[in-house]
This record gives C-alpha cells, sequence and structure tokens, in this order.
C-alpha cells in the first residue's frame, strides 16, 4: 500500500474507491494483464464493505448446493416480483447469470471464502423466493498476512463474528470467549474479512492501491483520463468509480431523498464519485433511493469522529416490543426486513404536511430488558438514551404522546399477542420474519408488553447507503444523457444506479448487485481495453 503526495502513474485502469467493487474490478481487470491502480481517498481501506455485515445476495450459484436448490427460472419470477416489473426480464436474467459467475470466480480465484446462509429471500412467500442466496465470508486470519487487517477500516460496532454466528445469536447474545480470541488474533469477519481477502488477491496480482489519494478531478486525457487529487496525479487508460454513494453528504441527501436519513456506513462516502461522473458527462437514475434500515442511535456513539448508530431491526423483531409514532400508534410490522420497512417513514400526514412516522419509538417492557441486549447494552440494563415510565401512561406523558391512545395501542397489541397473532400487520407469520426472532419463547416475535417499567427507545429511519447514482450499460459503462458510453468511464456500486429499482429481494442486496457490478466491469476492461 502506498501513502505519498508526489503520485505520477501511467495505467491502464484507475479505479476509484477501495470498497468490495473497487476491489473486484481491480483483481478481475488484472487477471487480464491490465495495470491497476486503485485510489481511496480515507486513510483506511474498504469504505462501507469494510464496515457492513458482509452478506452478498447472489442467486443460483453453485455454493448453494444440494440443500438450496435454485434455478434462473426461480430467481427471475422472484426478482420481477421483487422490482415490480420495473426492470427488464433481459436485465434481471443478465444480473442472475453474471452473479453465478462473479461467485465462482471469487470462490475459486480469491482468498475470499464464501458459504451460503439459510436465511431465506425477504419475500419467502412469492412465487421463486429460496433459501441460501446470501454468502457469508469466512473469517479472515490476520496472523497469517501480517499487517493487512491494520490497514482496513474498522467495524462501526459489530464484534468479530461471522453472520452466520450473528443470526444464530442474535437473541442469545454473543460467545464472549470466541470475541476475544478472535480480537486478539486480529480475525476480520463480516465486511471486513471480504475487503481484507480481497485486498491480499489485489496485491498478488500486482495491483497498487494509494490511500489519502482523494480524486478531486476528472479530465478526458487523449484516448483516457487524467485524475488529479491532492496526492498527486494518475492517467489511465480507463476509470472504475467505485466510491460509494452520498448519503453522508447533507447537500445531496437533501436535493435527492424523500426524508432525511441517518447514515451508518463509512463517513468518507459524500457522492465525490457521483459528482466526478456527473461532470464528465454521465446522467443519474433512482436517486431518490436508498438501502433503508431503522437505526438506533446512542447519542455518544462516534464513528470516524461522526455521529452513528446501529442496525434496529433484531430488537424490532424480539417478541415484547412495538413500534409507534408520536401519534402513539404502530405503524407497520416490526419484523418486517429493514428495507421496506424503512419506506414506510416516507409517508407524510396530508394533514400537517409533515412525516407521519417521524419520530418513532422502540417500546419495551421490563420483561424484554431481561432477556435482550437493546443497542449493545448489556442485557438487564436500558440504554441511557432511553425515555421511561412506570406504567404505560407514565412513558406517554414522557413522551409527549396521548396517554389514552398510547395505552389503548398497547392494549390492542397485548390482547393479540398472548395467543401469537398480530391481526394488524401480520408480524412473525413469515419465515423471514422469524430467522431472526427468539425460538426459545413461546412465538419468536410476539409477546405482550405488560410489565412495567416501560421504556422507549428513538428509531430514526436510516441507510445502509444510497442506491441511485449514475446510469450504466450492463458491462458497467457510464451512460449520457442519450444512453451512450462516456469514454472509457465505468461505476459499480453505490456511486452506480440499483440494478434492483429500489427493491432488496434479500439480505446482502447491496453487496451481492456492487460485486455483480464490479467483476462485469473487471472482466470487460480484462477482456476488451
Amino acid at each position: 500500500m502506498t501513502m505519498t503526495l508526489d503520485l505520477d502513474l501511467d495505467v491502464d485502469v484507475a479505479v476509484i474507491g477501495s470498497g468490495a467493487a473497487g476491489l473486484v474490478a481491480a483483481c478481475r481487470a488484472a487477471d487480464g494483464g491490465r495495470t491497476v491502480v486503485v485510489l481511496e481517498k480515507a486513510d483506511l481501506l474498504g469504505g462501507t464493505s469494510a464496515v457492513s455485515g458482509g452478506v452478498a445476495w447472489m442467486p443460483n450459484h453453485h455454493l448453494m448446493g444440494p440443500d438450496y436448490p435454485d434455478s434462473t427460472e426461480a430467481a427471475l419470477t422472484y426478482l420481477t416480483t421483487a422490482t415490480g416489473g420495473q426492470v427488464p426480464a433481459q436485465t434481471l436474467r443478465w444480473y442472475i447469470r453474471t452473479a453465478g459467475e462473479a461467485v465462482r470466480w471469487l470462490d475459486e480465484r480469491t482468498r475470499v471464502r464464501l458459504v451460503a446462509l439459510p436465511r431465506p429471500d425477504y419475500h419467502p412467500d412469492w412465487a421463486g423466493a429460496a433459501r441460501g442466496r446470501g454468502l457469508d465470508v469466512q473469517p479472515f486470519d490476520g496472523t497469517e498476512y501480517p499487517g493487512v487487517t491494520a490497514r482496513i477500516r474498522p467495524p462501526t460496532y459489530f464484534p468479530p463474528i461471522t453472520m452466520t454466528e450473528r443470526d444464530a445469536m442474535a437473541a442469545s447474545g454473543f460467545d464472549a470467549e470466541l470475541i476475544a480470541h478472535r480480537n486478539a488474533a486480529g480475525t476480520r469477519t463480516m465486511g471486513g474479512a471480504l475487503v481484507a481477502s480481497l485486498v491480499v488477491s489485489a496485491e498478488e496480482r500486482g495491483v497498487q492501491i494509494v490511500t489519502g489519494a482523494g480524486v478531486d478531478e476528472l479530465r478526458p486525457d487523449g484516448d483516457g483520463w487524467r485524475l488529479t487529487s491532492a496526492a498527486g496525479t494518475v492517467r489511465a487508460r480507463a476509470v472504475v468509480l467505485a466510491s460509494g454513494g452520498f448519503e453522508w453528504n447533507p447537500r445531496l441527501q437533501a436535493a435527492f431523498l424523500p426524508n432525511p436519513v441517518t447514515p451508518i456506513s463509512a463517513p468518507s462516502n459524500t457522492g465525490d464519485g457521483l459528482e466526478l461522473g456527473l461532470a464528465a458527462g454521465g446522467s443519474v437514475g433512482t436517486m431518490r433511493a436508498v438501502w433503508g434500515v431503522p437505526v438506533l442511535q446512542d447519542p455518544d456513539h462516534r464513528y470516524d469522529g461522526r455521529p452513528s448508530g446501529r442496525m434496529a431491526n433484531v430488537e424490532l423483531t424480539l417478541p415484547g416490543s412495538i413500534m409507534v409514532n408520536a401519534a402513539g400508534r404502530r405503524f407497520v410490522n416490526e419484523a418486517v426486513n429493514y428495507h421496506d420497512l424503512n419506506k414506510v417513514f416516507r409517508t407524510i400526514d396530508p394533514n400537517t404536511g409533515q412525516h407521519e412516522h417521524i419520530p418513532a419509538w422502540l417500546v419495551v417492557d421490563s420483561g424484554y430488558v431481561s432477556r435482550y441486549s437493546i443497542g449493545g447494552t448489556p442485557v438487564g440494563q436500558v440504554p441511557g438514551w432511553a425515555i421511561s415510565g412506570s406504567t404505560v401512561e407514565e412513558l406517554a406523558a414522557a413522551l409527549a404522546i396521548d396517554a389514552f391512545t398510547l395505552a389503548q395501542t398497547v392494549a390492542e397489541f397485548n390482547k393479540y399477542a398472548a395467543d401469537g397473532h398480530d391481526p394488524l400487520f401480520h408480524r412473525g407469520e413469515s419465515a423471514a420474519d422469524r430467522y431472526l426472532g427468539d425460538a426459545r419463547q413461546p412465538h419468536p416475535c410476539l409477546a405482550p408488553l405488560t410489565q412495567g417499567p416501560f421504556h422507549a427507545i428513538p428509531i430514526r429511519p436510516g441507510t445502509l447507503g444510497t442506491c441511485g447514482g449514475l446510469v450504466t450499460d450492463e458491462d458497467g459503462r457510464v451512460l449520457n444523457r442519450r444512453g451512450e458510453p462516456v469514454g472509457n468511464l465505468y461505476a459499480a456500486g453505490n456511486v452506480a444506479a440499483t440494478v434492483f429499482a429500489d427493491a432488496y429481494p434479500g439480505g446482502g442486496a447491496t453487496l451481492g448487485s456492487a460485486i455483480t457490478r464490479a467483476f462485469a466491469v473487471g472482466r470487460t476492461l480484462a477482456d476488451t481495453l
């Protein structure tokens, strides 16, 4: 890895961004003998990929094996429904085919080690749904490659466990001894393991990786491009934009998104690549879309010096909890997949013109507190930023919610939850709902809230990253407003417009689509540049 202030390079391919998309494109292009440099503006590698759960949703791949049968037609049927018919069948077939090819390449040609998760698709009742399309990353042994993990972004809050382990321990808590052992060994898991494995794979191919090299200007230069940064200059025949979304840019967030969001991604995602692509003549699509997630945010938690948070989907799924809005009413199935749940925050109250479900609160009773961690606090403890009341009515007063309405909401929920039902929103009826529930309880997702004191924790609409961006063709070429390629300019990951049209077919759709597009970009550069 190079950190330099006098960069002066001539290469075939310059990749902007060192997340999974950038590193996959770099590795695959290098397979074709191309000289490649990866430019990362931060001091540490990996971007949002490194702080993510590391799961990639990629259907009909060879690692599913006989345990999780799949087919092109099943995946096509499911994705057609998931995307609401907005994505042409040809594009969806391209994604299914290319995703499978990318998985085989990762498995056979890189240091990445993957295993199919038993997690169901997020709409398991739809035709064509399956298990095993999500891929988990196996731990990266820091002792085998000394110094590599120190170069990767640390996680924002995940301990060093795999997603398979996390899913199994969501309700019961994590294995402290295992976590201590892995911390001592410098082991990375989840997205950190994915990035570390790709960094090793890239450098084994001769890819040069430069940190502290944010690109300020991208200009045509003969048949290629000139990239200028504070670190120096790079001249490249082709450029791959893979610098993440724009969720940490307040100006762009206000310009494009339907509601404010709390990002829990890498704070370096400020839309640099998007604006470089726009200046070069690229067009954009799906700019209102985000990879949405409800967020718990400890006011004191910082990442890179910026306020950050954590996903709240497990806390919302476990029995003994509900989520209410400022009117004191439930407004969604709390256990539904996080992306679709987050869309509900876009709803506008026609009487006030304000967002109807912002603010929102996770409401739990003391029985819940005695069983589960909330936002990373030890089991049995209430987060310091929670609001509490001895009774539901006292809690309502503390939240400035109408006491009668909140009490009625809790009573109505309790009446049915005691028998394992939720006629209002059908919480816990699907396999996807129950997957992160507590199988030790009479119902994995439902239990009455009866034991005071009661507690409320703010829930914010959040994002793992924006997913609107530069429009590309299937090979990842950035297209202008006439649908024509903009020179040898490519894009992959969250800087590009999502292939899923604001849908989230299963856990890992973010990384799955990023890796698939990046693989196609790298292959094109390897074969045709």
